[in-house]
């Protein structure tokens, strides 16, 4: 009676119910938008792909190993909570850091604004102007100058290849640049344009020479910091060598130091609380019900990005003491981290010291590495995670440039995630019309079309009906690998085998795209990025078919569940020789070898 009492599974299911919904609740609130917070901070889309890639690749280092050392120290709970409480932390010091050039103050009635300089068709640079709440302007070097008239014509603005990203300006900001002795275009409280005629400065070497040009605006912000002759000292080598670079490059290395510290505190989160859950949960011989709790995550990551994205839409530009209010997104995810501190308190855990996490990664790359079929299973998650990270990284950006708000950015992310966790719900329609390796090549070229569909939005709520396909190109998808993984593993490798496909599509898939998006999206263009993603996918999506069909399948016999099975679910029109083929089988063996000896004798 009292290990019964002890070990109550439906608590337990229902406190990692909870947790799963607040970690990944937290999340959400500021994962989906913190590419387009470096955007607004100056990064290029190059310096972006760059942070976000080295966050990915950390995850994938340092999950594995941290779940392993807090499992040999016996430090679980401890590092859980230590997650919870350093991660949010560091992230706030994100917005410590001042943009490179001009200051934005958040993407305020985006619908009436433009993105950021865009051409003219004989080539000219245009800055448009827009409605008194926000000016996007930047900083420019004195050339001539002529003021247009409304009916000049100007095309929608996107995200041009080798150009930085746009900025917002404030009326405080303008002051304070006038304060200075900087000279800049007055835009009037009307829709004016000014053009930058193109003889006198190419737009690309003008965009360049911006954070050149913008210095003196930085000057009266650094004098308050030491004097520069204080960094002689040898401990602060590194300080002064960014003090050497220009502003664009100190802001994309104090971005990428803070960000990797801070995936460094997160990423040890979700595997060690996996870990002993699922121990805990196998030690009460209720591990087939562990599934149950993911659906809870992606419930939780839809409420925690169109929560934040509704709370964002809803404030004015600046808030308290003149604070973007993007910084909004921070302060959810860190109190919801709080939120979940208290259910990690008491979040059953247990410690299996007989099984060695390590060999069973290990054994489950020689499972997939030697099966052609999960072979191509596991390439197939690494191309997803590619193209995963570019709708990811970017979406928001093309979005931002079609005039959607932080409104309709996270209903529809939400939209998107909901999609994905409906998808059980048509599973079992799904397995009778289409087998595991078909369902895998239809949610790739789900995902596809999604971004296809990407390259040619039109209006702040055009990327929504596409996320509607996410239960295919998301679920679906999962839904397969998660069948190819029984196939393949061996009883009681399930879930490293799983593990291997997640760190190959989330991690080392999403690293290698953001580091590729990033470099395509600065050379190309948003749009040629979704489409180069698009065009990829759909000829791999062409040949896995023939892929799968010259592959030898290979079926597994698991015994375990063969005699774990009760004998009433067999049919009256089975025979008795075909239900007890275990016996008939150990007979035939005993007579094999009885016949052996008769010829030796």
């Amino acid at each position: 009676m009292k290990r019964n009492k002890q070990i109550d599974v439906t608590r337990a299911l229902a406190l990692a119910g909870t947790f799963n919904f607040l970690s990944c609740c937290a999340r959400a609130c500021l994962l989906p938008f913190l590419t387009l917070y470096f955007r607004q901070l100056g990064l290029t889309p190059a310096m972006t792909g760059l942070v976000v890639g080295t966050r990915h690749l950390i995850t994938l280092v340092w999950s594995p190993v941290a779940s392993l050392l807090s499992k040999r120290y016996n430090k679980r709970r401890v590092v859980i909570i230590l997650a919870l409480v350093c991660s949010p932390t560091v992230a706030l010091v994100l917005q410590l850091i001042p943009p490179t050039d001009v200051q934005q103050t958040g993407t305020c009635n985006m619908s009436a604004t433009r993105s950021g300089p865009t051409q003219s068709q004989d080539g000219n640079l245009l800055v448009s102007s827009v409605r008194p709440a926000t000016l996007w302007t930047r900083t420019l070097p004195e050339v001539n100058t002529t003021v247009v008239s409304q009916p000049a014509v100007t095309f929608p603005a996107e995200t041009s290849p080798d150009a930085e990203s746009a900025h917002v300006v404030t009326n405080e900001t303008s002051l304070s640049q006038r304060e200075e002795g900087e000279s800049h275009p007055q835009l009037s409280q009307e829709n004016t344009s000014v053009v930058v005629n193109s003889s006198l400065a190419e737009p690309k070497n003008m965009l360049q020479t911006t954070v050149s040009v913008a210095a003196p605006v930085r000057n009266k912000r650094s004098k308050s910091a030491p004097g520069e002759g204080e960094v002689e000292d040898g401990r602060f080598d590194f300080l002064g060598s960014l003090k050497v670079m220009d502003p664009q490059h100190q802001l994309f290395f104090l971005i990428l130091i803070i960000v990797s510290v801070w995936e460094c505190t997160s990423a040890p989160l979700e595997w060690t609380a996996d870990d002993g859950l699922h121990e805990y949960l196998d030690y009460a011989d209720a591990s087939d019900r562990y599934s149950s709790t993911r659906v809870w995550g992606l419930l939780g990551a839809a409420c925690g990005v169109g929560g934040a994205g509704l709370l964002v839409s809803r404030l004015s530009c600046l808030i308290i003491d003149q604070t973007p209010r993007s910084t909004v997104h921070f302060y959810c995810y860190a109190g919801v981290a709080v939120l979940a501190l208290p259910v990690a308190a008491y979040l059953p855990l247990y410690l299996n010291k007989k099984r060695d996490r390590a060999n069973g990664l290990l054994k489950a790359v020689q499972l997939v590495r030697g099966s052609p079929r999960a072979l191509l299973c596991a390439f197939t998650t690494l191309l997803v995670g590619v193209a995963s990270s570019a709708v990811d990284n970017f979406l928001l950006w093309e979005m931002q440039d079609h005039g959607s708000s932080e409104l309709h950015m996270g209903l529809s992310l939400a939209l998107a995630l909901l999609s994905q966790a409906a998808f059980p719900l048509l599973a079992g329609r799904v397995s009778k019309l289409l087998s595991p390796g078909r369902v895998l090549t239809v949610g790739a070229a789900c995902l596809a079309s999604q971004c296809f569909y990407y390259s040619f939005l039109w209006g702040p709520w055009a990327a929504a009906p596409a996320q509607v396909f996410s239960c295919f190109s998301g679920g679906a998808l999962w839904w397969a690998v998660k069948v190819q993984c029984e196939d393949v593993a061996t009883p009681g490798a399930e879930r490293s085998v799983r593990r291997i496909y997640s760190s190959l599509s989330l991690h080392l898939g999403s690293g290698l795209g953001s580091f590729a998006g990033g470099f395509v999206v600065q050379r190309f263009g948003l749009r040629w990025l979704f489409r180069g993603v698009a065009l990829g996918l759909m000829l791999w999506c062409v040949c896995l078919p023939l892929l799968q069909w010259k592959a030898p399948q290979q079926r597994r016999i698991n015994y375990s569940r063969l005699l774990a099975a009760d004998a009433s679910e067999a049919s009256d029109s089975e025979s008795e020789q075909d239900r007890d083929w275990l016996d008939k089988a150990m007979e035939d063996d005993r007579g094999n070898n009885n016949y052996g000896r008769r010829v030796n004798h």
